[in-house]
């Protein structure tokens, strides 16, 4: 595959069939890609795998149904690894039975034991806290917790994106985990009482409401903070970002809810021996150093540190809460979002 069909395929997946846009099954050392990440994301990897390892790697691009396909290709299915993000669609991964164990012993890097699947069905790559963004200017208190949320001081002053967006249905999932369903929902409730609108956008879009003064504070995800303070190309995200401060909620006890993106080796891989190179590379210092530098992200493992940027929004105490158990509370965390009409936002 060249590296201007990999342009195409990437740009024109939204219209041809996924089992098209990878090359069948041969013998040539290459690994075929599903992958959810975006391109931008992953390609410093890529080159740096195919530099090492004289790999070849082919890659398609979705945001949806890549797992579903899979499961569609069956035996027939071209992929060899998907990469994906957040721990709901790793979880997913494993119940459509598409997934072979990854062998821990055979990685070359160090993943905690919370951010590999039990069975070896999924490993955690990277990691990116669920924190509060706060204005600057509005808000003097430098640490919350998440249970903080429902205190009546904060009506009408916070915003977030959609319930049933899986970075808000993981954090939920992780208060079940936590505190139970009934105490959960009697949160969500209150949570839902004190936004300022109904929730919309995704998570640069709550800075900007902040910045706008919509809303004092939001949840989102750290790394869009880097992407926000490097974005040359609109640099209005920027004066957006200066806005707003990062608090790591539960610090002093528990710890931040924090969500993956990983990877998964396909059930039928048809090249195993360099898919496993591949994954293997992706835990890896190297690959670790690059996605802490270029993606704004938490190595997942522990000898890798983070980059000097994210070290300056402050320190990450994660939850250590394996996230194999916050992924079997996510059904009951979406079942709640629409009981409570979270997404309708205030009702008092």
């Amino acid at each position: 595959m060249t590296r201007n069909w990999h342009r195409l395929a990437l740009a024109t997946i939204s219209c041809i069939p996924l089992s098209l846009a990878l090359p069948a099954a041969s013998q040539a050392e290459e690994v075929n890609i599903y992958s959810y990440r975006q391109p931008y994301l992953i390609q410093p990897l890529l080159d740096a795998f195919e530099e090492k390892t004289g790999i070849k790697t082919n890659v398609v691009f979705s945001n949806k149904g890549l797992g579903e396909r899979i499961a569609t290709e069956g035996e027939n299915s071209p992929v060899d690894v998907m990469l994906t993000v957040d721990i709901g669609r790793l979880s997913g991964a494993k119940d459509l039975g598409i997934t072979a164990p990854i062998p821990a012993e055979q990685l070359e890097g160090t993943v905690p034991a919370e951010f590999q699947d039990p069975d070896g069905a999924w490993i955690g790559l990277t990691s990116r806290a669920r924190i509060v963004y706060a204005s600057r200017e509005r808000v003097e208190q430098d640490s919350i917790d998440y249970e903080d949320l429902a205190d009546p001081k904060w009506r009408g002053r916070i915003c977030t994106r959609s319930g049933q967006h899986d970075y808000t249905l993981g954090l939920i999932a992780s208060m079940i985990a936590h505190h139970g369903e009934a105490e959960t929902e009697t949160w969500l409730t209150a949570v839902r009482d004190n936004l300022a609108r109904k929730p919309t956008g995704n998570d640069r879009a709550q800075v900007k409401s902040i910045y706008a003064g919509e809303c004092d504070i939001a949840l989102g995800n750290t790394y869009y903070m880097g992407q926000m303070e490097t974005n040359d190309k609109d640099p209005e995200q920027k004066e957006w970002a200066a806005s707003v401060k990062l608090l790591y909620p539960n610090s002093d006890n528990r710890g931040s809810h924090v969500n993956l993106s990983g990877v998964v080796l396909a059930k039928y891989a048809p090249h195993k021996e360099a898919a496993m190179k591949f994954i293997s590379f992706l835990t890896s210092h190297q690959a670790q150093g690059i996605y802490a530098e270029t993606n704004f992200e938490y190595p997942v493992d522990p000898e890798v540190p983070v980059s000097e940027r994210v070290l300056s929004w402050g320190t990450l105490k994660p939850d250590s809460l394996p996230l194999h158990e916050v992924a079997d509370f996510r059904k009951a965390a979406s079942e709640m979002v629409d009981r409570v009409g979270f997404d309708n936002g205030p009702q008092s």
